[in-house]
């Protein structure tokens, strides 16, 4: 795993061992950014549920102001911190370790807001939806800002339609997918 472009490119990253990890691959990373590019620059990013870290880095690489890191897990707090020492980037991150909710209803009471929310929540426990209830519910998303969910394939989000989201885009990969959601 590496950061792929930027100020950061091609350093290495660590990642949890021992955890049901999924790294991102750098082929849909890179395709995601590809997607992403006119958006980063000079955004300010939250990276939930954020594992190594390497999506909020490669979002800081590219050129975003600010990223927030958001881990309930020790192990993979601490590799978000070794990559951001690893990149040079530790003075652009915040790195909270909480539950992703937790850390939305936190981020609401210091009145942050995102241009780019980014969750990967453990597959098949519904954690996506429940997040993006409670985004809507603290409108940590600026009114031009986009979340991207990464999820298995199968994973459905109709409820999105009784909410003030809408899904702008949808990528599959084959067994995963990343939707693109912004307010209607």
């Amino acid at each position: 795993m590496r950061v792929i472009s930027g100020t950061a490119g091609r350093r290495k990253l660590v990642s949890p061992t021992g955890m049901d990890v999924r790294p991102t691959t750098d082929r849909i990373k890179e395709t995601l950014f590809n997607i992403l590019a006119p958006y980063i620059y000079e955004s300010e990013f939250l990276d939930l549920f954020a594992g190594s870290g390497g999506i909020g880095i490669e979002a800081l690489s590219r050129g975003a102001e600010t990223a927030v890191f958001v881990d309930n897990n020790n192990m993979a707090v601490n590799c978000v911190r070794k990559n951001l020492e690893i990149t040079g980037l530790e003075k652009k991150a915040e790195v909270l370790r909480m539950d992703a909710q937790a850390a939305v209803s936190r981020l609401y009471s210091q009145r942050k807001t995102f241009d780019i929310i980014f969750l990967d929540p453990p597959y098949r426990q519904e954690l996506e939806k429940n997040i993006l209830l409670s985004l809507e519910k603290y409108k940590l998303l600026k009114d031009d800002g986009m979340i991207i969910v990464e999820a298995s394939s199968d994973t459905e989000f109709g409820y999105l339609e009784d909410s003030c989201f809408k899904i702008t885009r949808e990528k599959k990969y084959g067994s995963n997918k990343h939707l693109f959601i912004a307010y209607k």
